[in-house]
C-alpha cells in the first residue's frame, strides 16, 4: 500500500478527534453542574451548594478573558470561560430563588442603592447608596444584586486591563491569577476534610469526575502549547484532587474521630 493510502482516512480521523477535544473543553467544566442544577430545583434546597463556587469560577473565567485580550490563545478555552459565565449566573439565580423563597427572615440585602425595609420592626424605608455589609457579602436577595457585582468587577478590571495591556508583566500575571484562582477551587474542601477528619457526604463520584475532567484539561493544555500558565495551575489543580482522593481513602480506612458535623456539600467544590 502506498505510503499516503491511509491519508484520506487518518486526516478525518485527527480532524474529527481534535473537534471531540475541543467540544469536551468547552462543554465537559459545566457537565458536573447540570445534576446539581437539577436536583436543587426537584428539592427547592440550594444548602448543598455553596455560591462561593459560583463567585470563584466568574472571577477566574472573567481574569481569563481578558487575558485573552492580552494574550490569543486557543479559542476552546475562550469558549468555555464564556460557557462557564452562563452556568455559574444559572446557578447563582436558581439558588437565590430558592434560598429566599425558604428564608424566614424577611430582612433584604442588596448590594448596590435600593430601598431596604425591615418588616420585622415595622420600619420605615431607608435609601442606601451601598447595603455593602461584608457579613452578608454574596449573600444577597435578588439575583440583579449579582449581575450588578459581577459587571462592576467587569468594568473595573477591563478599564485596568484596557490601560496596562501594552505592559508583558501586567499580561501574564493576569493570566496566572485566572488558572490560579480556578486550580484553587478544591483547596477549601480539602482544608474542611482536614478540619473534620472526614470526608463523609462528600460525593467521590464528583471528585473522581473532578479529577477526570482536571486531567484531561491539563493534558489538553499541555498538547496544545497554552500559556503557561494554564499547564503549571492545571497541574496543580490535579494534585489538589488526588490530595482528596487520598483523604478518602484514609478516612474511611482509618476514621479519626466520630463524626457529628452537618454534611459537606455532595456534589461541588465546597468554599
Amino acid at each position: 500500500m502506498e505510503p499516503g493510502g491511509l491519508e484520506w482516512l487518518l486526516v478525518p480521523m485527527q480532524q474529527l478527534v481534535s473537534w471531540g477535544a475541543a467540544g469536551a473543553m468547552v462543554f465537559g467544566g459545566v457537565v458536573p453542574y447540570i445534576p446539581q442544577y437539577r436536583d436543587i430545583r426537584r428539592t427547592q434546597n440550594a444548602e448543598g451548594f455553596s455560591t462561593y463556587v459560583c463567585l470563584v469560577l466568574l472571577v477566574a473565567n472573567i481574569l481569563r478573558i481578558l487575558f485573552w485580550f492580552g494574550r490569543r490563545f486557543e479559542s476552546p478555552l475562550l469558549w468555555q470561560s464564556i460557557i462557564m459565565i452562563i452556568t455559574m449566573l444559572l446557578m447563582l439565580k436558581l439558588c437565590t430563588e430558592v434560598r429566599v423563597s425558604n428564608e424566614l427572615n424577611v430582612k433584604r440585602r442588596s448590594f448596590a442603592a435600593a430601598d431596604s425595609k425591615d418588616e420585622e420592626i415595622k420600619a420605615p424605608p431607608k435609601r442606601s447608596y451601598l447595603d455593602f455589609d461584608l457579613n452578608y457579602f454574596w449573600h444577597w436577595s435578588k439575583f440583579t444584586d449579582y449581575v450588578q457585582c459581577v459587571l462592576t468587577f467587569t468594568g473595573v478590571t477591563g478599564y485596568i486591563t484596557y490601560l496596562w495591556l501594552d505592559s508583558f508583566l501586567f499580561v501574564e500575571t493576569l493570566g496566572f491569577l485566572a488558572v490560579f484562582t480556578e486550580a484553587m477551587l478544591g483547596v477549601p474542601q480539602l482544608y474542611r476534610n482536614y478540619q473534620n477528619r472526614s470526608t463523609e457526604g462528600m460525593s467521590i463520584k464528583m471528585v473522581l469526575m473532578w479529577s477526570s475532567g482536571d486531567t484531561f484539561k491539563t493534558v489538553y493544555f499541555i498538547l496544545n502549547q497554552a500559556p503557561f500558565q494554564f499547564s503549571i495551575c492545571g497541574l496543580l489543580q490535579v494534585f489538589v484532587d488526588i490530595a482528596i482522593l487520598l483523604q478518602v481513602y484514609l478516612y474511611s480506612h482509618y476514621p479519626q474521630k466520630p463524626v457529628s458535623h452537618t454534611a459537606h456539600p455532595a456534589s461541588t467544590k465546597a468554599l
